[in-house]
């Protein structure tokens, strides 16, 4: 399953400030074993950039574990997260 940056936020506490999510994951430190890869954004897309090697990895991490992709997005009706979809 995947989340928005944007239900994150609002599971946090903060409605409104998906950025503030992404400033978190990008701030994380790399020994940390966070599930980074299954934040993409409401439109069901990898926010980072697509000639980034961390593009490549979390597409394939997400493909992985069975998350398909219609060309370059995710659908979101079959694979967001239920419970944080209604937060």
């Amino acid at each position: 399953m995947v989340a928005t940056y944007g239900q994150i936020a609002r599971v946090a506490g903060l409605p409104g400030q998906p950025r503030l999510v992404g400033y978190a994951l990008h701030a994380t430190p790399e020994d940390l074993t966070l599930p980074w890869h299954r934040v993409i954004n409401a439109a069901g897309r990898i926010s980072l950039p697509l000639e980034s090697g961390q593009y490549d990895l979390q597409k394939s991490l997400l493909e992985a574990e069975g998350i398909r992709f219609r060309g370059e997005k995710v659908s979101l009706a079959r694979y967001q997260w239920p419970l944080l979809a209604r937060a």
